[in-house]
């Protein structure tokens, strides 16, 4: 398997607010900002996400979806499911999840990705939410991203 199983997420937990009734059952996701459109060697990528959970249910088996889609090259597209790194939980939950991919940074504990099709990628990452009860948030997108080879 060429992706590693290690990957980095780091979660910044923000406050709370006190509208209950913002927060649902079923985990949202929101897809915030990428460090960049275009990933040479070397590079790290980061997208930024913004989560909710009115249960704040992601001690045990909580977990982040990913798949790259790159049209018109079927070697380069991947998929998994990655547990989330501990973390304090409470009830109506918010948060930021950064997910970290490096092109070509082998041994950095970052899942490695590259161009797989001998020329650039242009690819577009998915991403979905799920928490313990196996709620899953709907599924977020990130702009078109350039993988040069």
């Amino acid at each position: 398997m060429r992706y590693t199983i290690l990957f980095s997420i780091p979660l910044l937990l923000l406050a709370t607010g006190c509208n209950k009734d913002k927060f649902q059952t079923t985990p949202t996701l929101k897809f915030k900002s990428v460090n960049t459109t275009e990933l040479r060697n070397q590079q790290l990528l980061v997208f930024t996400l913004s989560f909710t959970d009115g249960e704040g249910d992601f001690s045990d088996s909580g977990s982040i979806y990913v798949q790259e889609i790159v049209p018109g090259c079927v070697n380069s597209n991947f998929d998994g499911a990655y547990p989330l790194p501990p973390f304090p939980t409470t009830k109506n939950q918010k948060g930021d999840i950064n997910v970290t991919f490096g092109y070509n940074l082998n041994g950095s504990g970052y899942t490695s990705i590259s161009p797989q099709c001998q020329k650039n990628d242009t690819a577009v990452f998915r991403f979905v939410l799920r928490d313990d009860a196996h709620h899953a948030s709907d599924t977020v997108s990130s702009p078109s991203i350039i993988l040069y080879y």
